[in-house]
């Protein structure tokens, strides 16, 4: 399949698999997936306006605007719990702060899942901005102001709280890269808000700093605090949320370590310790890296990446994760069997190929015909 039909093909998938409500299913086929967050939704509708395909976007944010209000209730007590000086543990806060899955309709999932995550909803705010940016639909920000204003308290209030990563992992710890998300979006809203400009900054700053004081250990970021191994999700620290710059030293640092621990031949595994369906690679992950290449003048290796991730496709869609090189074999069928095969389509991994091959052709480097074994 060429660049230009994967393409086609990945906006095909998105579009199809957009609920009425304007939410993303995560991966339709996949019983446990078939549910829309905040995270992985705000990344594909910013794939999907790098393509002009603002319609669509506008939807998914006007969904994520429906269900912050719908819970509002939830937030506004969680926000004056934490001001009251809570003290619950990690379990009542999962249990008692806003969740990061939904169905279509907005509704909280039941059942034992790492509900109470921050970078979705750092993430949404940062998404919209992106799509304001480049739709011209400055209009969204006020229309979604009670939304808005009430997730960027939400934040402001529950930062520096221990809350589940990215991968819906560890929720005892905080996490570098969900406080880079947490910055992207405030940041983002400081320049979309002018009358909340200096209070927002101020709280971008000191999100940006208690990254750089304590989510770094020998130079480079850290997976978690208390945990200094490193995790591809640390990629999100320059690119998109700009908490350092790409040639940042702690984020070379990093990058290093990624390609030096996570990266089998052109694919990204999570981290080390990955044994969920036994620690595959993850086609998202490597574009990821890939866009970090891209930003950096290594077209070529941006290319091969690319490639490789169009090599990963199968015919219902590019997977969540392949299993090309395997972290921890004797755990891809436990997992199997307990519940199911792999996700396929997978619609954040469209996204990021689709935020890759843009990226690649802005450089220039579309047709770049670099060799993938």
């Amino acid at each position: 399949m060429t660049t230009r039909s994967l393409i086609d093909h990945s906006i095909d998938i998105i579009l199809r698999h957009q609920a009425e409500t304007g939410a993303y299913l995560a991966s339709p086929a996949f019983v446990h997936y078939r549910y829309a967050w905040l995270r992985d939704g705000a990344f594909v509708a910013y794939a999907l306006d790098r393509f002009g395909r603002h319609e669509s976007s506008r939807r998914f944010y006007a969904w994520c605007d429906s269900v912050v209000n719908k819970h509002a209730g939830k937030a506004k007590a969680a926000i004056a719990a934490v001001r009251a000086g809570w003290a619950g543990s990690a379990a009542e806060a999962n249990r008692r702060f806003l969740h990061a899955r939904f169905t279509v309709d907005g509704d909280e999932v039941a059942g034992e899942w790492g509900s109470f995550q921050l970078d979705g909803y750092g993430t949404w705010l940062w998404g919209l901005a992106e799509h304001v940016r480049r739709s011209g639909e400055r209009s969204l920000i006020e229309r979604f102001r009670a939304s808005v204003d009430l997730t960027l308290d939400y934040l402001g209030a529950c930062w520096q709280m221990p809350n589940f990563d990215c991968w819906e992992e560890h929720g005892d710890r905080i996490h570098p890269a969900t406080l880079a998300a947490v910055y992207g979006g405030v940041r983002a809203m400081a320049d979309c808000l002018p009358e909340r400009a200096e209070e927002l900054n101020g709280l971008a700053d000191a999100v940006r700093r208690f990254v750089l004081e304590r989510g770094t250990e020998n130079g480079a970021f850290v997976k978690s605090l208390g945990d200094p191994s490193a995790d591809a999700s640390l990629l999100w620290l320059s690119l998109p949320f700009g908490l350092v710059d790409a040639d940042d030293p702690l984020m070379v640092r990093t990058v290093t370590r990624i390609e030096r621990e996570l990266l089998a031949g052109f694919g990204v595994h999570r981290y080390r310790g990955d044994t969920y369906y036994g620690g595959g690679q993850w086609p998202l992950l490597s574009a990821w890296l890939g866009w970090y290449y891209a930003r950096n003048g290594r077209h070529g290796e941006a290319a091969a990446i690319c490639r490789w991730i169009e090599s990963t496709r199968t015919t219902d869609g590019l997977p969540e994760q392949v299993q090309e090189h395997l972290l921890a074999p004797d755990r891809y069928q436990p997992w199997v069997e307990q519940a199911g095969m792999p996700a396929v389509p997978l619609l954040w991994s469209h996204a990021m190929y689709l935020v890759l091959a843009d990226e690649l052709k802005a450089a220039g480097h579309e047709e770049q015909k670099t060799r993938v074994p």
